[in-house]
């Protein structure tokens, strides 16, 4: 009789840092906290920090390592994100790793006239829509700052074009306190009323402090109304290697551990358990160009990095991939995109932006989109590992098969290819006079026919009536 075989199968990942350099990290972050201390703009979270402990010297607030160290105890390990029809889709827990857009570019490629172009709403709303229709997407980000709308108000029109164009869970920016209130007012009336937000909470706040160690007056308002309403939040620095942060990836991970946490303990103090996902940003500010480099290796392996920490601290985790720094989708997007992708299945990243950026940040590509969603479910089965069963061990069909015959017709691969083998959805396996008939196409053009009929064809469920009430109601105050 044959041996019974496990079933389990392991799950491939990684692990940039040793316990020794996670603590090495974690106390310089705790002595830049304590020595170095911050600059708080915000007054109310200041007395906030002063009242519990922290102190203030040299115009800096310093914070005591026992305070940091409650609000860690504090903070959620589990976030549980809905879509807006108040479906569970996306549990930012461990092991578990999912992908959305980034916020706020300037200019975007028309997928029409591929024109490099300022964004426009529709183009929020549009990007929206694509990203419902891809099955690897499981959140969504504005992608774009709407040149059409008023300047005070953009963060309104994004997060309105983000709800009409999808269902899934979405990640908005806002400018200050009065967007906040605005927006949630929105979100209540898309969820059915506060209570019901507040138990399925289908947006999240993207808010940042100005890295090193500056807390903005606004930024942290806003941080400060999350806590308060019990809605997700993520704030993550940009310690970027040789801007905001060190030269060294090490002393970037110590400023931007150190920073981060400033914000966690804020939301705790607030509110005891608010939903924070922990994380930063550690491109590199390229030393000949001066951009910040969104497809430098430093990115995904800070990434894989602060994601050691964030098991160390048992707090989800946000990071980025599937954007690069070239200006067109060529080969060098492919690489930058797939490289990032990979980082952040290995590290097991819960939540990952910045897929469908070009010309590092600045513009929005649908063609990127579409080819960053078959290189996710690539990966996604190459993260799946190797089913060992008696199914999979196949022993009875190597007893069958003749010598050299091969294992076309046998039972056992008609009855499990289906679900074995991995199928491409937009990359090309035909043979060459079959690609020709079809148009001779390339990934880029592919994309753009497959993100052009997705947009024609895919159906997003409408709002509530009463939500496109409150959100007529808010754009009508605004405009007066």
């Amino acid at each position: 009789m044959t041996e019974q075989i496990p079933v389990a199968t392991w799950h491939p990942t990684i692990r940039m840092l040793s316990n020794e350099q996670i603590q090495a990290i974690h106390n310089t972050s705790l002595d830049i906290l304590s020595r170095t201390g911050i600059v708080m703009k915000n007054e109310t979270a200041r007395q906030l920090l002063l009242k519990v402990g922290a102190w203030e010297s040299d115009g800096r607030i310093k914070l005591p390592e026992q305070l940091v160290m409650s609000a860690i105890a504090a903070a959620p390990s589990r976030i549980p994100m809905h879509n807006r029809l108040g479906e569970l889709t996306m549990p930012l827990e461990a092991g578990q790793v999912f992908f959305g857009p980034g916020s706020d570019c300037i200019f975007t490629m028309d997928v029409e006239t591929g024109e490099r172009r300022q964004a426009t709403a529709e183009d929020i709303r549009r990007i929206a829509h694509l990203c419902n229709g891809l099955e690897q997407m499981d959140f969504i980000m504005s992608m774009g700052n709407p040149s059409d709308a008023p300047a005070l108000d953009i963060y309104i029109h994004e997060f309105v074009s983000m709800i009409r164009g999808s269902v899934k869970p979405n990640v908005y920016t806002a400018n200050n306190r009065a967007d906040m209130e605005d927006i949630y007012r929105i979100a209540c009336a898309v969820a059915g009323g506060e209570t019901a937000l507040r138990a399925k909470p289908f947006m999240m706040l993207y808010a940042e402090s100005i890295s090193p160690l500056l807390y903005p007056d606004e930024s942290v308002d806003k941080l400060l109304f999350c806590a308060e309403k019990g809605i997700p939040v993520t704030y993550p620095p940009s310690p970027n290697t040789g801007g905001g942060g060190p030269i060294t990836l090490a002393g970037a991970l110590a400023l931007g551990n150190a920073e981060c946490l400033v914000g966690l303990t804020l939301t705790q103090l607030v509110r005891p358990g608010t939903p924070f996902l922990y994380g930063m940003n550690t491109a590199a500010l390229d030393m000949k160009s001066a951009i910040v480099s969104y497809g430098a290796p430093e990115w995904p392996t800070g990434m894989a990095a602060w994601c050691d920490l964030a098991r160390y601290y048992n707090l989800p985790t946000w990071g980025a991939a599937g954007a690069t720094d070239s200006k067109v989708v060529d080969a060098q997007a492919g690489i930058e995109a797939s490289i990032s992708i990979m980082a952040a299945f290995l590290a097991r990243c819960n939540l990952v932006h910045d897929v469908g950026y070009i010309e590092y940040g600045t513009t929005s590509s649908m063609e990127l989109l579409v080819i960053a969603d078959e290189i996710i479910r690539d990966v996604r089965f190459v993260m799946g590992g190797v089913k060992v069963s008696e199914r999979t061990l196949a022993r009875e069909a190597i007893h069958r098969a003749q010598p050299g015959g091969g294992f076309l017709a046998d039972d056992h691969t008609l009855d499990n290819w289906k679900w074995a083998q991995w199928r491409p959805a937009l990359i090309d396996r035909s043979r060459y006079d079959r690609w020709v008939t079809r148009g001779s196409q390339d990934m880029t053009a592919r994309a753009n026919a497959r993100a052009r009929q997705i947009l024609e064809e895919h159906q997003v469920p409408p709002l509530p009536e009463a939500a496109e009430e409150v959100i007529a109601d808010v754009l009508k105050k605004r405009a007066a």
